[in-house]
């Protein structure tokens, strides 16, 4: 258990209060960022994604260039095939012979014909893949824009905020470390259950911050005592009165304007 020094139910009410302003604040810093960095690593992905499919289209390209040259190469091994049994049929001995070598011409005509038939259809697919690369660079470039656009937005908004956001990370965990377990781990799970992160809260018109439900007078005479911690029974946040508050973020201005 952390080595929390003894103190008393409003000691322990400012300590709580103190940690969600400067959570708040982090809250706050954090939301000014927004959904920028998880733009920025879609838009990496989508960017990674349509360099990996270029690279794709760029290696199909060169197999179809491949498969051109060697169906060339087999015409021109069929060409040499018919020179030959051309020649053979010249030395012939009778007629079975040179039908058997003019068949074997008219199969060499037919692989030179499909290979040509081929050659074209290859070259129609390099004509299609080309257009395919060509429009993905397009949107490459594109989304590579947007990505360096987006990044240097973020990046001046880092610059901006990361000095203080590191001090606040610390100072709460500092602070924190003032709270005794038992609270410090309510107050994280009401933080985590709330939508806004607000966990403790002060009493405004009488009701809870952001909230419109009224709290009983009996009830707001208790918190203004700061002898029990009390939670609003509606929303489960811990309450604490506006002078306390007041005093509380005053305080807690002052250290802020330091950052």
């Amino acid at each position: 258990m952390t080595n929390v020094k003894e103190m008393s139910v409003e000691e322990k009410l400012r300590a709580l209060y103190d940690l969600q302003l400067i959570d708040s604040r982090i809250d706050e810093i954090r939301n000014v960022r927004g959904e920028l960095p998880l733009e920025v690593q879609d838009l990496e992905d989508e960017v990674a994604g349509l360099k990996a499919r270029n690279e794709k289209l760029k290696a199909d390209l060169e197999q179809i260039d491949d498969q051109i040259r060697a169906k060339k190469n087999a015409i021109e091994a069929h060409k040499e095939g018919i020179k030959k049994y051309t020649e053979q049929q010249k030395n012939v001995r009778n007629n079975r012979e040179f039908n058997s070598l003019t068949k074997e011409i008219e199969y060499q005509e037919l692989e030179i014909q499909l290979n040509e038939k081929h050659i074209k259809e290859l070259k129609a697919s390099i004509e299609y893949k080309k257009q395919q690369v060509a429009d993905s660079q397009e949107k490459l470039a594109t989304k590579q824009n947007h990505l360096d656009h987006k990044k240097a937005e973020l990046g001046d908004i880092m610059a901006e905020t990361q000095k203080e956001e590191e001090f606040l990370t610390k100072l709460s965990a500092e602070y924190a470390a003032n709270v005794e377990d038992r609270l410090l781990a309510a107050y994280n799970r009401i933080r985590n259950n709330v939508r806004n992160g607000l966990a403790i809260v002060s009493i405004e018109r009488g009701a809870s911050t952001g909230s419109f439900f009224t709290i009983p007078p009996q009830t707001q005479v208790e918190i203004a005592a700061r002898k029990k911690i009390i939670t609003d029974e509606h929303s489960g946040r811990i309450l604490v009165d506006n002078v306390l508050a007041a005093e509380e973020k005053q305080k807690m201005e002052s250290i802020f304007a330091t950052i």
